[in-house]
């Protein structure tokens, strides 16, 4: 079988190896998701939390009336703090949000990069060979690219493989957790 014996010369690894690859892409981008998503808390911010919490704590403390301007002087303070704080995590975020799209960017680069090499190189070389039987009404479209015919038989090319396996991964890496 002519089909057969082109899968045994160049792509009987194709197809475990496009789907690893594929895997792979999409469980580094669901990570970078869910770091994106979770952010970061650093010793900065825990500080003024901390003593934001504090100055607050002394000012309720302070409940005299001959405290009253020390508990004030206090609260004004925490909410100098407080303003710190918020102008510290939108400059924090901003630098986050940059260096995120910037790891996306290059992770869609580099997909982009391998998907292409991966065309090029099994373009015209049958992925799988799958019976007609099983994929009837999308058997020319599995075949699209292979370049070959089999009696009874669909030749899986590379760009189906690639799409399928895109499905796939997604669909499994939904059950991953990080």
């Amino acid at each position: 079988m002519e089909g057969e014996k082109l899968i045994e010369d160049r792509g009987f690894l194709a197809a475990p190896l496009t789907f690893f690859v594929v895997v792979v892409f999409q469980l580094l981008s669901k990570w970078l998701d869910q770091l994106k998503k979770k952010g970061s808390k650093n010793t900065r911010e825990s500080e003024l939390r901390s003593e934001i919490k504090q100055l607050l704590r002394e000012a309720s403390a302070l409940s005299q009336p001959a405290t009253f301007a020390q508990a004030a002087k206090l609260r004004r303070s925490a909410a100098t703090k407080e303003k710190e704080l918020a102008q510290y995590l939108e400059q924090h975020n901003k630098e986050i949000k940059l260096s995120y799209d910037m790891y996306g960017k290059v992770l869609l680069a580099s997909k982009v990069v391998i998907y292409l090499i991966l065309v090029l190189c099994f373009w015209r070389t049958p992925i799988a060979i799958i019976a007609k039987q099983l994929v009837q009404p999308f058997g020319t479209l599995l075949s699209w690219g292979t370049g070959g015919h089999l009696t009874g038989h669909v030749m899986v090319g590379i760009i189906p493989w690639l799409i399928l396996s895109t499905r796939v991964s997604k669909y499994v890496c939904r059950f991953v957790e990080f």
